[in-house]
């Protein structure tokens, strides 16, 4: 799939995709509206009753807002590449002389600019709300890498319904569960508030690890084994994802 054009020609693409969404930015407007939305509801309405032994509920919670946050985001992935391989657009790319596997990184780094500005977005009204941190540069430089691995691996996994799907509604409905996932994990209450089989699956899914890695770092907390298991699930997850979707893309231009 390689070429000595696969730079190149993922930047072309990838300006071509960038360009689409700054012609409709309500793509992002509607990824980011579901995240705020939940942020206000759980922290005006429901952190009052809710007992993390944090001091603000705003900086308990943010964490597994901004997966969620994620988690939206990259339907758009699925839909786009849908639309393109519906539109007749890869059997095009594909007459040209240039790197097939330069079509799907340019999707995928489309994804991750994307979901890069809906982060700030959420991350300034969380900011508004109240949320404070301490955290220093290298924290954040920690908490930006452990984002963008998350971004990418949720991403590969939405390249294959994108391109396997039959169906829009199709394409882009197995964000769904994982937009629910944060809500099974240490993201919103602590999980020993769970009863004993749900709590076992919270503590031990990807997420609480995830979540529990930003929030020590966004506390100054020492983050222990919980940013290695973060990051394993991450890379382990975008490996797995990746190829999965290589094969899939490959059957799908054969």
């Amino acid at each position: 799939m390689m070429s000595k054009h696969f730079f190149g020609d993922t930047a072309v693409l990838l300006g071509r995709s960038l360009r689409h969404i700054t012609r409709s930015p309500d793509t992002i407007v509607t990824t980011v509206i579901m995240p705020i939305a939940m942020l206000l509801l759980f922290v005006y309405v429901f952190g009052g009753a809710i007992r993390t032994g944090s001091d603000s509920y705003v900086n308990y919670m943010l964490p597994g807002i901004l997966l969620i946050t994620v988690a939206s985001g990259i339907a758009y992935t699925a839909y786009r590449l849908f639309m393109d391989i519906k539109g007749g657009i890869f059997e095009r790319f594909q007459s040209m002389p240039t790197a097939r596997s330069s079509v799907l990184w340019a999707h995928v780094l489309t994804s991750l600019v994307a979901n890069l500005v809906s982060l700030v977005v959420v991350m300034l009204v969380a900011l508004l709300m109240g949320f404070r941190s301490g955290a220093g540069v290298l924290a954040w430089l920690s908490v930006a890498g452990i984002l963008i691995l998350f971004t990418l691996a949720l991403t590969w996994i939405a390249v294959i319904p994108g391109l396997s799907a039959t169906t829009l509604e199709g394409a882009s409905a197995f964000s769904y569960p994982l937009i629910f996932l944060p809500f099974l994990s240490s993201a919103f209450v602590p999980t020993d508030t769970m009863p004993g089989p749900l709590r076992v699956f919270a503590e031990n899914q990807p997420v609480t690890s995830i979540v529990n890695a930003i929030r020590d770092l966004f506390a100054q907390q020492p983050v222990g084994n919980d940013i290695w298991i973060a990051l394993a699930w991450c890379a382990g997850i975008l490996i797995v994802a990746y190829g999965f979707a290589m094969n899939t893309y490959r059957r799908k231009i054969s």
